[in-house]
């Protein structure tokens, strides 16, 4: 049976640099087909390239769709030919309902013109049900979590009737029974015949749903093998060109003075509400990784943005830091009395895309390299160049747009921003999301290189293998208050889902 889509030869070039070298692979009707690789391995160049956002004539090579040459004009030809992208950037309308954001542009009408918006809700509310998303068609975008959000954009893709759905890393902002429903929706799909192209870093997922795995390495495709006949260790082997024993190296400390202390904290938002964080305890010490787990909603993300000044009012409690009340609600100060953030969400709250990695690098500490009010340029240069090379961004030095970086290499920037404060405390909020195997383990020695510097890292994340790897001790959030505090000897991925959902 011919494939419903193929790739033959693509090459796509961008000024100074080659994105994609020969890649070719195929896809089935029935089939899911995982792309794996690490960031800037040429995956997102793909996608944009299929869904005619490059459009033909701007690289070499051909796409053939049911046997035939598919010469993409732009996203409409794409769309056209059966073709549906959900990328891992959402692309809703924030003012909309999400009955409206799933039929937008094709809305069903009555009369020839006029929008049947009865019909849009009653048939929003099928498709939801359909693919066992719990959400109401009435209810506004805006109001909705970020994997609220994902499922949308999902349900929105699905509702196209599409022949190919690629999925670009889609379950990075899910929670586990969320993933599950995905996963499980995927399925129902190859079982009707349509195909997908599923892009992930998470391996346990690529291996749960994929029929056959491609690997892209510095723009070309070096293999692909079926999944039954392979591993996660000769997957990222090809991905990375080497061996990779150890996922998670976490190199054990000594704790040294405590610099970071929290007692019977309770915080509400600043709308006066219900508090979200309940007599939270914890303390955090110098040379130690404390890990912070819990389900989407229990807190972990309230907890470090109030840690940082950036949200919330506090009712009861205090917070110290090396051993002075930090009375919160201003990031500026947080900053100069030694705790940082790194937000989970980095395009948003980290980094000012359109700016170049020396613009982004210097924010967060421009007082150490201005006088007299002035910027002093030459000394600028010398600490961004000596943190850039440090931290191995990939990018052709600091005057590249900061949006055009892989996601891996976007974090590096993002970190190295923060540590440019000089800071002791580092909060850390989900910094390995959406980024590959071999930018995760460079991660991790930055943290490890943190901590033997004697300086204390505060980590949130929602792979469990991660927080145990990588955490000396961790602490389960459950509805907002503390589930229970394991030691990493103790912790097992049991004990810490029970901490995060049972009383």
């Amino acid at each position: 049976m011919s494939p419903v889509l193929a790739a033959h030869q693509i090459t796509k070039k961008f000024p100074g640099v080659t994105a994609l070298k020969d890649v070719s692979f195929d896809l089935h009707a029935g089939e899911i087909h995982a792309l794996c690789g690490e960031n800037g391995a040429g995956k997102s160049t793909l996608i944009k390239l299929l869904s005619g956002i490059h459009p033909h004539g701007s690289y070499e090579g051909r796409f053939e769709v049911a046997g035939m040459e598919a010469r993409f004009a732009g996203i409409s030809d794409a769309a056209a030919a059966g073709i549906a992208v959900i990328y891992q950037e959402l692309a809703l309308v924030e003012e909309m309902t999400v009955a409206e954001n799933i039929f937008l542009g094709c809305e069903p009408r009555r009369l020839g013109c006029f929008i049947d918006w009865p019909r849009v809700q009653k048939e929003a509310r099928a498709l939801l049900e359909r693919f066992r998303v719990e959400l109401d068609p009435a209810a506004r975008v805006s109001s909705l979590g970020v994997g609220q959000k994902q499922l949308v954009e999902i349900v929105k893709a699905l509702a196209k009737d599409s022949r190919i759905l690629i999925l670009d890393e889609p379950t990075a902002a899910l929670a586990q029974h969320e993933v599950l429903i995905l996963l499980d929706i995927l399925r129902d799909l190859r079982c009707r015949g349509i195909a997908c192209i599923y892009i992930s870093h998470k391996l346990d997922e690529v291996f749960s749903v994929a029929d056959r795995i491609t690997v892209l390495r510095d723009g070309s495709s070096v293999t692909t093998l079926e999944a039954a006949r392979t591993n996660k260790a000769e997957i990222i082997r090809h991905m990375v060109g080497r061996e990779i024993t150890d996922l998670f190296p976490r190199r054990g400390s000594t704790p040294g003075e405590t610099l970071l202390r929290v007692e019977n904290l309770t915080v509400a938002g600043e709308d006066g509400g219900q508090a979200r964080l309940k007599d939270i305890d914890l303390e955090l010490r110098a040379g130690e990784v404390l890990g912070i787990g819990g389900l989407m909603g229990a807190g972990r993300t309230e907890l470090m943005m109030h840690l940082f000044g950036a949200w919330g009012r506090r009712v009861t409690g205090s917070v110290t830091l090396c051993g002075r009340e930090l009375p919160g609600g201003d990031p500026r100060r947080s900053i100069e009395s030694g705790i940082v953030l790194a937000s989970e969400d980095r395009r948003r709250y980290g980094l000012v895309l359109e700016h170049d990695i020396g613009f982004n690098l210097s924010l967060s500490s421009l007082r150490a390299i201005t006088r007299g009010g002035f910027l002093r340029r030459h000394a600028e240069i010398t600490r961004n160049q000596a943190v850039f090379s440090e931290l191995r961004v990939k990018a052709t030095g600091l005057e590249a747009v900061v949006g055009r970086l892989s996601g891996g290499n976007q974090q590096k920037v993002v970190l190295g921003k923060a540590l440019l404060a000089t800071p002791q405390v580092i909060l850390l909020d989900e910094p390995t999301r959406g980024i590959d195997v071999g930018a995760k383990l460079e991660i991790y020695e930055i943290i490890n290189k943190l901590t033997e510097q004697g300086k204390a890292v505060l980590l949130v994340s929602s792979e469990l293998p991660e927080l145990i790897g990588m955490s000396d001790r961790i602490l389960m959030l459950r509805e907002g208050r503390v589930g229970g505090c394991f030691t990493r000897a103790e912790a097992t991925q049991e004990k810490l889902m029970h901490a995060a959902m049972v009383e």
